[in-house]
């Protein structure tokens, strides 16, 4: 058996991609999009019609709601593809504004029901500041379930929890690469690799105070690098990962073996933790990287974001 196929003994396995017609190989139970993924795919041969077809008809409205419509009939597509959700993010743009927020999702959520999609097979992904939990708090009040995405340190998660949200994506690509160049020359790489990762590291910590405490909100790891960074998170609840190392564990057959379980998670000595916005804030200040990976990846989103209403006017 390979290692996708024993991976997702232990895991829901969600492909990380706007590439919807390489999807379905993989057999992924949901999908994950964002920003730059779109750009990614709308510039490719096949999906350009896509975006022409629909700016086309939606020409004279506001850019703000073609983009929506654009990133709509994209996860439309994908929802053919996998059984389960798509994740269809908020504008990187509105990170720091909670009634924007809300108001974005309320729109991409009317697309997706108009189009005959229930609710319940879409994510609204938003950026994990104060700002987006409190958003996504909301929308889960209102049964619009969200997916915090940019989440890079434990307090985002236990506000996360807290706020009842459906789903969160912490980074562990993006963890891994701070603390390797912080290490620089220092850094080994033999040492810091499975379960010792940086990344790997977070996303436990996170899966394990969720188990121990009864949070109901899944956990999924995204932004990977290697394959081991993957295969040291079995168990976790769902991973996110992108079609070339779908591939990797498609092609290799060594064994894989659990290394994240609720019930293990029960018997750690683990206390409870809260977060209000004061204590929140600072936390997310005491931790370096967490900060400037959270204002990093949301630059890179808005940038990407910018780019995708360049190709819409064009078109």
């Amino acid at each position: 058996m390979n290692q996708l196929d024993q991976l997702k003994a232990h895991t829901t396995v969600v492909a990380d991609t706007g590439n919807f017609k390489q999807m379905a190989q993989y057999a992924p139970r949901d999908a994950t999009t964002n920003p730059s993924l779109i750009l990614k795919a709308v510039q490719q041969p096949d999906y350009a019609p896509l975006l022409a077809d629909t700016v086309a008809a939606h020409s004279g409205q506001p850019l703000d709601e073609i983009v929506d419509r654009v990133l709509v009939r994209f996860g439309l597509e994908i929802l053919k593809v996998v059984p389960g959700r798509v994740s269809t993010e908020v504008d990187a743009r509105l990170s720091f504004d909670t009634a924007a927020t809300i108001a974005r999702a309320h729109r991409l959520i009317a697309l997706y029901e108009a189009a005959g999609i229930g609710r319940e097979r879409v994510l609204i992904k938003i950026a994990a500041t104060w700002e987006g939990i409190q958003a996504a708090k909301a929308l889960e009040h209102e049964g619009i379930h969200c997916n915090l995405t940019l989440l890079f340190s434990f307090c985002q998660a236990v506000a996360c929890g807290e706020a009842g949200v459906q789903l969160i994506s912490p980074f562990v690509g993006r963890i891994y690469d701070w603390h390797r160049k912080q290490a620089g020359a220092v850094w080994d790489e033999a040492r810091q690799a499975g379960a010792n990762d940086p990344g790997v590291k977070s996303v436990a910590q996170i899966y394990n105070h969720y188990k121990k405490f009864g949070i109901a909100t899944e956990v999924m790891g995204a932004s990977f690098r290697n394959v081991g960074q993957i295969t040291a998170l079995a168990g976790c609840d769902l991973l996110t990962i992108s079609p070339e190392l779908l591939a990797q564990l498609q092609g290799s057959e060594a064994p894989l073996t659990q290394a994240l379980s609720a019930e293990a998670a029960h018997a750690l000595p683990l206390h409870a933790v809260s977060h209000n916005e004061a204590s929140f804030r600072y936390a997310l200040n005491e931790d370096a990287m967490a900060t400037e990976k959270l204002a990093e990846g949301i630059r890179a989103f808005a940038v990407d974001s910018v780019k995708l209403d360049a190709l819409i006017q064009k078109a």
